[in-house]
């Protein structure tokens, strides 16, 4: 039986948004994007990832609207979509610190 007031789709969507941020590469992305905007360059520069392999990721994180984009000129930033993005991930690093204690 599903909570109170949720939805299969809902369910649904919250299992992509984790199954996405279950990939170690596209939650390095994320964790860089917490801290400030970016390019693909610098992504791939920061993580010593492939600009292509990179560019592969922020569509996925895109399509799931975890990551937002800005054009300016020619050169394209992505930053988080949301707080709620942030606090997820700082949420899950604190489970994560816990479980090392």
């Amino acid at each position: 039986m599903a909570p109170e007031g949720q939805t299969k789709k809902q369910f649904v969507l919250l299992a992509e948004t984790f199954q996405t941020l279950g990939d170690p590469s596209r939650l390095r992305i994320v964790w860089a994007l917490s801290v400030k905007e970016l390019c693909v360059g610098e992504i791939a520069t920061l993580l010593a990832m492939s600009q292509p392999a990179v560019s592969h990721h922020l569509r996925m994180l895109r399509t799931l609207r975890l990551v937002k984009v800005r054009r300016d000129g020619r050169t394209t930033f992505y930053s988080l979509d949301d707080e709620h993005i942030e606090r997820l991930l700082h949420e899950g690093a604190k489970h994560v610190e816990d479980l090392l204690v």
